[in-house]
């Protein structure tokens, strides 16, 4: 190629990129703010108006109908754009189209609340293109999990709103997770009380067990461990001193939960916390190591190895994570860890 021609067309690439950061980005570099002001959503109530958004992975026809189902079984009415048919690849659409139909729902006044119809990757990806001004003005109820925890670090550290660690739309809407769910965003009380779910049947990735005996107060952070890892070094992090730590996997052999816990111990986050709450661990057990047979350590083994010697109250097994029933964890509120009595209570309203 000649230079002039190559150096043509490096102007334009150079441009192109240029023009499009200005366009998809709202402001510089988000910077990380030590002490933000917690911001409570308005409670939800029958009769309200809930944006459906797939800030992650693509759904189908099938899964937005199921959607729309589950939420109008709370007596609220859905709402969503036509963004929502969106498909890129394995995204719900281009990160653009995904972060706009965030900003949109917290920018309409006729929204109340907003609920991720479902987790799968990308919402990591479009994190800089969140008008985080919008949300910080208009604070609303916000519910997902898995991969969601990446909305949960990013708006809580950007605006200081607290947000759920709970159902997505088409999660098992069953009277244990509804109860749940109505009690955090829609009835709250002063103090509520989160128990255990009888799961004993369903494996020994459902089993409760003690790593550490005692009690804990302090806030909640938290949500699906290989997205809490990703969020070290990055201006989404959050503070992790005195925090009640809840954590939730799926699909993950125990030599990566363990590279992962190191990680965050390496960083020093899990040395700062008040307690850990262990969600399950769902299919995170492994007989062997890998496809050539080495042996492993089971993922209990892993967890007492990782968390026993913190010193700090940890259990294994709430109902919160890739199952049918679980909590509506709310992303920075007080709370107490009772590992004797298996409960997580929050010891404030998470809503007004």
């Amino acid at each position: 190629m000649k230079r002039r021609t190559f150096i043509r067309n490096s102007t334009l690439l150079t441009g192109t990129a240029a023009i499009t950061g200005l366009s998809d980005v709202y402001g510089n570099r988000p910077n990380r703010t030590d002490v933000l002001p917690k911001i409570k959503p308005t409670r939800l109530h029958k009769g309200d108006t809930v944006g459906l958004i797939a800030p992650a992975g693509y759904i189908s026809d099938d899964n937005l109908k199921e959607a729309i189902e589950n939420i109008e079984l709370l007596g609220l009415k859905p709402y969503y754009t036509k963004n929502i048919h969106e498909k890129y690849g394995y995204l719900a659409g281009k990160d653009d189209v995904r972060a706009n139909d965030l900003n949109h729902m917290f920018e309409n006044d006729k929204v109340d609340g907003i609920f991720c119809v479902r987790g799968g990757y990308g919402v990591a990806r479009m994190l800089r293109q969140i008008n985080y001004d919008v949300i910080k003005s208009n604070p609303k109820v916000l519910v997902g999990y898995s991969d969601i925890t990446a909305l949960h670090y990013a708006i809580y550290s950007q605006t200081g709103l607290v947000t759920f660690h709970g159902p997505v739309a088409t999660s098992t809407f069953n009277k244990f997770s509804v109860d749940n769910l109505v009690k955090t965003i829609m009835n709250p009380e002063a103090k509520t009380i989160f128990t255990p779910a009888d799961d004993s049947d369903r494996g020994s990735d459902f089993d409760i067990y003690t790593i550490r005996e005692g009690k804990a107060k302090g806030e909640l952070i938290g949500g699906n461990l290989s997205i809490v890892v990703t969020f070290l070094g990055t201006p989404y992090d959050v503070d992790y001193k005195g925090k009640i730590l809840y954590l939730e996997e799926i699909d993950e052999k125990p030599y990566r939960i363990d590279r992962m816990l190191t990680h965050l111990y390496q960083a020093g986050k899990l040395e700062e916390v008040a307690g850990i709450a262990l969600g399950i661990f769902r299919k995170c057990d492994a007989k062997i190591g890998s496809a050539k047979g080495e042996e492993t350590l089971s993922l209990k083994e892993v967890l007492y190895n990782k968390l026993y010697n913190l010193g700090v109250p940890v259990i294994y097994g709430l109902s919160f994570g890739h199952v049918e029933n679980k909590y509506t964890i709310p992303f920075g509120i007080n709370s107490e860890l009772n590992v004797l009595n298996q409960t997580l209570t929050l010891t404030e309203p998470a809503v007004l």
